[in-house]
């Protein structure tokens, strides 16, 4: 902050004295400077898309199939999918919603009102194994409003669109929607589907973090070799506006398009999980006990009015086989779990004990459930 002010300061210091119209100027960039930045035909592959504005469109290859439907199970897993107005079905995506895959990178981490987005992705499928990009950049900040008016026009359709993203819900949107009232502009309708709390259900403990690009990278398997960090990116574009250098703010532009593809990876990879937890344990390497945990109480909560739909019983009689399984391959917390059941649902005491059994055997040092299965083991032989 107070080299901010003391810029400013310096920068009053050279303005030149008042004129004869009474006006004072302000030092300006050189002007080829500032028309090589707003000319797009000095950026290749680039279109004007407005005053200091540039888009652009490409495609990118998939590595993983994009489905006709997604499978009801996807309500499970991503939460922010599941019906609202209480309709006896699960998802509230149909075949005529549209999913948008949006990441933006900004002038800062913090999120406050002097941040700005200076760069933004929007990712479609297109076809079974393309996803569709189209990104956005502004090149100084006089060009923020119709930055804006383009990026508010991605959501324009009949249907208010899907739009999905990682930790968008904490960041993303939150600037997108603070910028664009700051600019006098309306937010568009869209609905939001976060990724980052699924992600991290499913991978937290069997990654070092939940960061984007490692789950890539460690799960998914995707190549983000030579990627600039997305941290570097406020500096790199200030960098821009004092010198005019493309090299280092295309490189985060290329970063900012592997963060819209690999969203869409990720996506597909958590639709291929909810539709078939069981057979791809060993392809995502994903928490089972996490999973087996979360499957049950999610559909116990949130999914209860759907009792007695035929699908309803086919998704709990999975997360009981993953709640099985688990406790079957040592798991402690799954075990408890499959011993409550043993005793209280099924009145199979024998099978309780061993569940419980087994929780000892490999609750380590978790000393608040040594007790509690103590004590469990205890009464269950009372009752054998």
């Amino acid at each position: 902050m107070a080299r901010n002010l003391k810029a400013r300061l310096e920068r009053i210091r050279t303005i030149e004295p008042p004129r004869g119209n009474g006006k004072v100027e302000l030092e300006t960039a050189p002007k080829v400077k500032a028309q090589s930045r707003e000319n797009a035909a000095t950026w290749p592959g680039w279109t004007d898309a407005g005053h200091m504005t540039i888009k652009r469109e490409f495609c990118r290859s998939l590595p993983l199939h994009v489905p006709l439907d997604f499978p009801d199970a996807l309500a499970v897993l991503l939460p922010d999918m599941a019906c609202r107005d209480g309709r006896r079905q699960m998802m509230d995506l149909s075949a005529n919603d549209e999913l948008l895959f949006f990441d933006l990178e900004t002038t800062g981490l913090s999120g406050g009102a002097g941040t700005i987005a200076f760069l933004a992705a929007f990712g479609r499928f297109t076809k079974s194994d393309e996803i569709t990009i189209t990104q956005y950049l502004l090149l100084d900040y006089p060009g923020e409003p119709d930055f804006l008016e383009n990026l508010a026009a991605e959501f324009s359709a009949t249907v208010p669109p899907y739009m999905v993203s990682y930790n968008g819900k904490s960041f993303d949107s939150q600037i997108f929607k603070n910028r664009l009232l700051m600019n006098g502009i309306r937010p568009p309708e869209y609905r939001q589907a976060d990724l980052l709390h699924p992600a991290r259900r499913l991978w937290k403990r069997r990654l070092p973090d939940c960061s984007q690009a490692t789950i890539e990278v460690e799960i998914l398997g995707l190549d983000r070799t030579g990627d600039v960090s997305g941290a570097l990116a406020p500096d790199i574009w200030f960098s821009f506006l004092r010198n005019g250098e493309r090299g280092d703010l295309l490189s985060i532009c290329e970063h900012n398009a592997k963060d819209i593809a690999g969203l869409g990876t990720m996506f597909l990879a958590i639709g291929e999980i909810a539709g078939d937890p069981i057979g791809s344990r060993e392809k995502y390497q994903f928490d089972e006990e996490g999973l087996a945990l979360y499957w049950r109480n999610a559909l116990r909560k949130r999914h209860a009015h759907l009792a007695g739909d035929e699908a309803y019983r086919k998704l709990v009689k999975t997360g009981d086989f993953l709640l099985s399984s688990a406790a079957e391959k040592g798991y402690p917390r799954a075990a408890v779990v499959m011993a409550k059941n043993a005793e209280w649902r099924m009145c199979d005491i024998k099978l309780a004990l061993r569940y419980t059994n087994m929780a000892l055997e490999n609750c380590g040092d978790m000393e608040n459930l040594r007790d509690e299965l103590i004590k469990r083991r205890a009464r269950l032989e009372r009752k054998l």
